[in-house]
Parts: C-alpha cells; structure tokens; sequence
C-alpha cells in the first residue's frame, strides 16, 4: 500500500509540473518542451509540449494513471469547426488556453456568462475562468474587439493551446 501512496504523491506533483512547464512555453521563445521523469523501474513520467503542433503529449507509467494525470491527455473539448475546414486555432483572434483544465463560462452555476457572442470586450476583460488544480484562472481577452465564437462549453476540459474563443 505504501507504494500507492508514493506515487499518488508523484503524481499529484507531476501535475502541477506540467501546468508549470505549459507556462514556462507560453511566457518563453521555446517551441517545444520534453521532459521524462523517472521514479523507478516502473514508474516514470514522459511529458511533450510543442506551441506550434498544439499537441500535448503525457505518458505516465504504470497504467493505472491518477485521475488528474489522465485529464492532462484528455482530448480538447471543442466543437467541430463552422463551415469549412478551418482551425479555430489558426484564425486571427484565436484565444487559445494556457493551461491543462476545466473552462467555464460564468463565475458560477446559473450566473450569466462573462461574455456572449457579439459583445465588445475590452483588453484584459475576463472571457472566462480555467480552473487547474482547484485554482481559478481568470482569462482575460488579449485585444479590444468583438466576441465572434465561443469554441468551448461551460465545464468542459482543455488543453494547454486549445481555441477557447475567437476575439476579433
């Protein structure tokens, strides 16, 4: 039993290691970061960030992975792109999350959204909450401009690079 609880408490800090090494990527001129942490002989962490590719690749061993670690490889919840092929990620006013987490739409449940399609937002406004590690992370909208598409749904995961919406 004693060997769960080492590596629940690897896990459990292996989490807060990817969110650091996300924003590490993001504040830094990196493109890609990869880490592989190793416990034991059966225990080890393989972590893979890359801006560009917008992938986030964790591998964590043995499989029975800890809850938080297996959100950190969920896929992005985000609806299939409107019309055409296009990359929600790739359009000019993209606001992509800094961050593995839950995005949520309003301060609470029931509360009205911090911001709807079509709204003028000023720069710094909150567009919505990331929650990481039971932590709050206000998202604030990068420019001044007019919310075009919200790309998630209230409670849904994202990934570090994930479109969350489009502010143009």
């Amino acid at each position: 039993m004693s060997n769960d609880s080492e590596n629940g408490k690897h896990h459990e800090g292996d989490v807060a290691f990817i969110q650091s090494l996300a924003e590490l990527l993001n504040a830094s001129n990196l493109s890609d970061i990869s880490v592989k942490r190793e416990y034991g002989e059966h225990d080890r962490l393989t972590v893979s960030l890359s801006k560009h590719g917008k992938t986030v690749a964790v591998h964590a061993a043995p499989a029975a992975q800890p809850a938080p670690a297996a959100a950190a490889t969920a896929p992005a919840a985000t609806p299939a792109p409107a019309g055409g092929g296009e990359d929600p990620a790739s359009l000019p006013g993209a606001v992509t999350s800094p961050m593995v987490g839950t995005a949520y739409l309003a301060a609470e449940p029931g509360a009205t959204p911090f911001v709807q399609i079509g709204q003028k937002v000023a720069e710094g406004d909150t567009l919505l909450i990331v929650e990481a590690m039971k932590t709050m992370n206000h998202i604030p909208s990068p420019r001044a401009g007019t919310v075009k598409r919200i790309l998630v749904d209230d409670g849904t995961p994202v990934e570090f690079g994930a479109p969350l919406m489009v502010v143009e």
